[in-house]
């Protein structure tokens, strides 16, 4: 039995554990590394524990000082575990939408916490980064770990993660697959991998659909943790330095869908409850064993634990709200509904007037009180967006009632946001009219264009 002298030397050492019935179907050797089995319940204990160990090896932590940081939750989780072990204060700045799990989590380890908004341009005072920033600044004593950038995060990965896949595979790993999200695991594990084996381990990167590292538009996304989402207002796209993207030498865009729906197969099928950023991985990773042979070996990471997510991926309402699952009673619901509505829901750019919104809805043969959304403009290629993104619900009839055609604030309706399969509202008649409250439709968590 092995015995340590402190929950940090708990972190590193996980498992390599054999994908055998999510594998059966394909002819490559699949190896999960079970992250989620750190002290700390992810593989961000590694990057915090090197972060904090850098800092104070710098002078820039020191006895009785803060760390801060601004994190989805699982950087902050490790930060507050470690910080509580050695004695320093920790608080957290996350995002509204982080898992109320986490928030706990984080709470629990003794962090203060505080939300804020999560979808705001980098250069907003109000961004969970310079939020985490002006408040160390203005604090005696406080360290902000800056773990997009902080080369102590990929490095934690470079002398830990790689080693470890590499001696438990005994060299022969072949393909290495990571999700992105500081960028910290797949560079530091991928450099060492490609450097033990003289360049021939190929880094595969799993990113969320709509992300940027993978050439997404940028729009949010349900997958915690994972992607480079992108304010349309954004004056710059500005990517982790913590991330080397060199060492990429192939992207798995991966879906929503497929990322939580592969998690809750991980669950029931191999025993492995991994969150959706494990899920996006594990995608990525049976999508690449289609066209491999059983000359190759893949490693994926699986980063936390789906114990932080039993509210959300695992939870079958919460997914039916987002029109990921249909109810088990499908009659009377909101796609059979507004499936009966020709021209589906329309969707505006954010530039437009309330005039010129009236004029285009016009052109588009919209009857009034069809539903409309003025959205932040993503491009009309991507064709959907997530419901945080919406700035406003117009109509013609609400349109016409403006007076000042140079203002769309008072063009705004009350909205709701309904998974497509979920029951009709009571306000909402026969016809497709809503009393006044407009329905935004989901379709797999974001609004559609048309409905399927």
């Amino acid at each position: 039995m092995t015995v340590h002298e402190s929950v940090l030397d708990a972190i590193g050492g996980t498992p390599l554990l054999r994908l055998q019935k999510l594998g059966a179907g394909v002819r490559p050797r699949i190896y999960a590394k079970l992250e989620f089995q750190n002290i700390g319940g992810s593989v961000k204990d590694r990057a915090a524990l090197s972060m904090i160990r850098a800092a104070e090896e710098a002078g820039l932590l020191k006895p009785g000082g803060t760390v801060v940081e601004g994190t989805s939750g699982n950087t902050g989780i490790g930060l507050s575990l470690v910080a509580a072990q050695l004695g320093y204060r920790s608080v957290i700045f996350a995002p509204a939408a982080t898992a109320a799990e986490k928030i706990r989590l984080l709470k629990a380890f003794g962090a203060e916490v505080h939300l804020v908004a999560d979808f705001v341009p980098r250069s907003d005072p109000g961004h969970l980064a310079n939020r985490a920033a002006a408040f160390a600044a203005s604090t005696p004593g406080a360290w902000l770990a800056l773990q997009y950038d902080n080369p102590a995060n990929p490095d934690a990965h470079f002398v830990g993660t790689g080693p470890e896949i590499w001696a438990d595979t005994s060299g022969s790993v072949t393909h290495f697959v990571a999700s992105v999200g500081t960028g910290g695991t797949i560079s530091g594990t991928g450099r060492f991998l490609k450097q033990a084996s003289d360049g021939a381990v190929q880094v595969i990167a799993a990113d969320p659909e709509h992300s940027r590292y993978g050439g997404g538009n940028g729009s949010l996304k349900y997958t915690e943790g994972a992607g480079h989402p992108l304010h349309p207002a954004s004056v710059e796209d500005i990517w982790p330095e913590a991330f080397d993207n060199a060492l990429v030498d192939k992207y798995f865009s991966i879906t929503d869908r497929d990322a939580i729906f592969t998690a809750r197969r991980a669950a029931r099928e191999e025993g492995l409850l991994i969150g959706a950023t494990g899920g996006t991985a594990l995608a990525a990773a049976l999508q690449l064993a289609e066209t491999l042979d059983e000359n190759h070996t893949i490693v994926v990471v699986l980063p936390d634990s789906g114990r932080n997510y039993l509210s959300t991926y695992f939870d079958d309402d919460w997914l039916t709200s987002l029109g990921f699952l249909e109810p088990t009673t499908p009659s009377g619901t909101v796609r059979s509904l507004l499936t009966r509505a020709p021209s589906g829901v329309q969707l505006l750019a954010s530039g437009l007037t309330a005039a010129e919104a009236a004029v285009e809805l016009y052109a588009r043969g919209l009857a009034p009180g069809e539903p409309a959304f003025l959205v932040l403009d993503r491009g009309e290629s991507f064709g959907t967006v997530h419901p945080r993104e919406v700035v406003a619900v117009v109509t013609l009839e609400s349109l016409s009632a403006v007076d000042d055609a140079a203002s769309a604030d008072t063009a705004g309706l009350a909205y709701s946001v309904l998974g497509a399969g979920l029951p009709v509202p009571a306000q909402a008649g026969a016809d497709g009219g809503t009393g006044g409250e407009i329905i935004a439709v989901l379709v797999d968590g974001r609004i559609a264009a048309t409905l399927p």
